[in-house]
């Protein structure tokens, strides 16, 4: 799809994930880092407690989980919920915003699985044409 048929032309956005300095690429690798884009796909699902979403998200550590959650909550795209009970009951939902990126990544993620045996078979080519070198 041609950039020129958005709604919104990007180009007249104030924002530019291309520019250093601009505070949406932050944003983006939180988005499309690996942790984020499994923690936001898992849930996409409908709200997690920490531990669900970690069994969810296969091998992430839970450091990693908690940094990748902290990142999303503070980017407004995930909303945490403690609930004062004895143990302490904390769920984990996409925000409105976080549910749209969710969507759209989801979309990405399903095409990347549905080509993965072309990505497969691009990848046995060039192994098999580098080791001929």
């Amino acid at each position: 799809m041609d950039i020129t048929q958005e709604p919104t032309d990007v180009r007249d956005l104030p924002y530019s994930v291309f520019a250093k300095a601009c505070p949406s690429r932050g944003t983006l690798e939180h988005v499309t880092g690996r942790w984020g884009g499994l923690t936001l796909g898992a849930l996409y699902e409908g709200s997690l407690r920490f531990n669900e979403l970690r069994r969810r998200v296969d091998g992430v550590s839970e450091k990693m989980l908690s940094q990748t959650l902290h990142a999303l909550e503070r980017d407004g795209l995930v909303h945490r919920e403690a609930q004062p009970t004895n143990p302490p009951r904390v769920d984990y939902e996409l925000t409105a915003l976080g549910r749209e990126i969710a969507e759209r990544l989801l979309g990405l993620i399903h095409f990347v699985e549905g080509r993965m045996d072309d990505v497969l078979a691009a990848r046995e080519r060039y192994d098999g044409t580098r080791g001929a070198l």
